[in-house]
């Protein structure tokens, strides 16, 4: 079993799973095919829980389990998942070693989990699965344990489905780039597209996929767009959700434009100097495009954008791998750290949830050194209370 990618005439793709024989696995086609064109889910998505689908139907066969009743042993395919490595899937039995390195940590098992609950609630609903398999997957809870912005207003309890099994996870911080870094990689570039593609990510905040779906007329740089069709005032990019042949997607189902400043407007200018200069009026209608390697003028892929990112960062000297989330991660706390709220920057990240802006804030050092200072000292309150 494993995963499979399929292109439609459309253009649209998704990813299935097939067998030993290259076969089509008719019910996992079924729920991904649904996923990807039905819920318009990324086709990333799919390609993951295509994977962790495959991985569950490849130990189902090892184990000589069937799948559609096999969910009461998932705490045996938690345990094979740990500690079988990748590539060995075929093997039945799993025997760690003292000491050994889990083959896979808490957090890749529980997208596998999320993935193998999604594909059999759906067949239960299929009717390729007795009903008694959800039992297995989920247990009834109550809402008290949820945030309270997601509880009800009436404070009423609500009942709800949550999943049987799933690994506590450690916390992993996402750290941002520091300005330091973001100024070494952006004079480390050797092209102005490449010195856009910096600011793009660290000054107006996109995820890769959605500077890699840029196009050109997306960038209304103009005071007044209004012969452009836009009302909007001031320089702005459109990011538009769409399906692109290089893969490129954005995880916002809304459009937004997103306000840039004088930095990205000249990156922008100098960038289409330098593309008229190798391409003249030829290239795609993507904003950025392959101008050193072939096939020039295609649209540039998101993988693409992380391996530049990459190398600028090693060719700035930096002592640690700097990813174009990092950048992200570093424009918003920018933005907190100069008095933004955080509404403004909700919507600067394209963010439909104000507590989805949270995570991505990273206070600088030195800002919180002046929270402290701005705390008078037991000293001065003393002074005060005897004059």
């Amino acid at each position: 079993m494993r995963a499979f990618p399929v292109r439609m005439p459309s253009g649209a793709a998704y990813w299935t799973v097939v067998d030993a024989d290259v076969q089509v696995v008719n019910e996992a086609d079924r729920y991904l095919r649904g996923l990807r064109l039905g819920k318009d889910r990324a086709e990333s998505t799919t390609k993951a829980y295509a994977g962790a689908i495959a991985l569950f139907l490849r130990w189902c066969t090892a184990t000589g389990r069937d799948w559609r009743t096999a969910a009461r042993d998932l705490s045996s395919f938690i345990l094979w998942l740990k500690w079988q490595p990748a590539g060995a899937e075929g093997q039945a039995t799993v025997v760690p070693g003292p000491g050994g390195k889990p083959a896979r940590d808490a957090r890749r098992i529980n997208g596998v989990l999320t993935a193998v609950r999604g594909f059999l609630a759906h067949a239960v609903t299929e009717r390729e699965v007795p009903g008694w398999v959800l039992e297995q997957l989920y247990q009834l809870g109550d809402s008290l344990d949820l945030p309270l912005q997601a509880q009800s207003e009436d404070g009423r309890l609500r009942y709800r489905l949550q999943a049987q099994h799933r690994l506590p996870e450690a916390e992993k911080a996402v750290d941002r780039a520091s300005d330091a870094e973001i100024v070494a990689m952006f004079r480390a570039c050797r092209s102005a597209r490449d010195r856009l593609l910096i600011l793009l990510l660290s000054r107006v905040g996109l995820r890769r996929g959605q500077a890699a779906g840029l196009r050109r007329g997306d960038a209304h740089l103009l005071v007044d767009s209004t012969t452009l069709g836009c009302r909007l005032e001031g320089a702005h990019l459109h990011v538009v959700r769409r399906q692109n042949p290089n893969n490129a997607w954005s995880k916002s189902r809304r459009p937004v434009a997103l306000p840039v400043d004088f930095l990205v407007v000249q990156a922008f200018d100098q960038y289409v100097l330098e593309r008229h200069e190798r391409l003249g009026s030829a290239g795609s209608d993507f904003l950025l495009v392959n101008l050193f390697r072939e096939p020039l003028g295609s649209p540039i892929t998101p993988d693409a954008i992380g391996e530049t990112v990459e190398a600028l960062a090693r060719r700035a000297g930096l002592d640690r791998k700097v990813t174009p989330h990092m950048m992200r991660h570093a424009f918003a706390s920018n933005v907190a750290d100069s008095g933004g709220s955080l509404d403004e920057i909700q919507s600067l990240l394209g963010h439909k949830h104000p507590d989805s802006a949270r995570p991505y804030l990273h206070p600088a050092q030195s800002r919180l050194r002046e929270a402290i200072s701005r705390v008078p000292s037991p000293r001065d309150l003393g002074e005060e209370s005897g004059r």
